[in-house]
C-alpha cells in the first residue's frame, strides 16, 4: 500500500460532480492498494500516519502530529500510484489491486485511521474526482506499507 501524504491548510474533493468530502488544516492523503496488500497492511500505515510529527510547534519545530493539532484527514483512492513507468512512455498498472480488493481496504485504511485521527473524510472510489489542496509547507511523504512491514528498512 502506498500513501501519499501532504500536511494541508484545507482539502476538499469533488466526485462526479458532488461534494465528497473537505477537511480544514490535517492531511490530504492519496492511497494506494496493490495487489499483495492486506489489512496489515491498512493498520500500519494508519498507526504510522497518525502518530507522524510533520505538523509545527510552538517553536516552529515539526514535533506534531495530526491527532496533536486536533486535524483531521482526506483520503482519496489512487490506483495510478501503482505505476511502472519502466519500460516505454505508457505506464501499466498492473500491481494495482482490482477493485473488489481496492475498494475494501481503501475503506478499511479510513475506519482505521478514523479510530486514531477521529475526523477522517474520502473520496469516493472509482469515481473522477477534482480535488483542491491548501498545502502547508509543502511538507510532502510517500510511504509504503512493504518498508513498514520490513521493521524500516527499504
Amino acid at each position: 500500500m502506498i500513501a501519499v501524504l501532504q500536511r494541508v491548510h484545507s482539502a476538499s474533493v469533488i466526485a462526479d460532480g458532488e461534494p465528497a468530502g473537505r477537511i480544514d488544516k490535517g492531511l490530504f492523503i492519496l492511497l494506494g492498494v496493490l495487489e499483495e496488500d492486506t489489512e496489515e497492511d491498512a493498520r500500519l500505515l494508519a498507526e504510522k500516519i497518525a502518530k507522524l510529527r510533520i505538523f509545527s510547534d510552538e517553536n516552529d519545530k515539526m514535533n506534531l502530529s495530526v491527532v496533536d493539532i486536533g486535524g483531521g484527514a482526506l483520503v482519496v483512492s489512487n490506483f495510478t500510484l501503482a505505476a511502472n513507468y519502466a519500460k516505454g512512455n505508457r505506464p501499466d498498472y498492473l500491481r494495482a489491486a482490482p477493485p473488489a480488493v481496492a475498494d475494501p481496504l481503501y475503506q478499511r485504511f479510513s475506519e482505521l485511521l478514523r479510530e486514531r485521527v477521529g475526523t477522517v473524510e474520502n473520496g469516493v472510489f472509482g469515481a473522477h474526482m477534482d480535488i483542491t489542496v491548501a498545502a502547508n509547507g509543502p511538507v510532502t511523504i510517500v510511504m509504503d506499507s512493504a518498508v513498514l512491514r520490513k521493521g524500516g528498512r527499504a
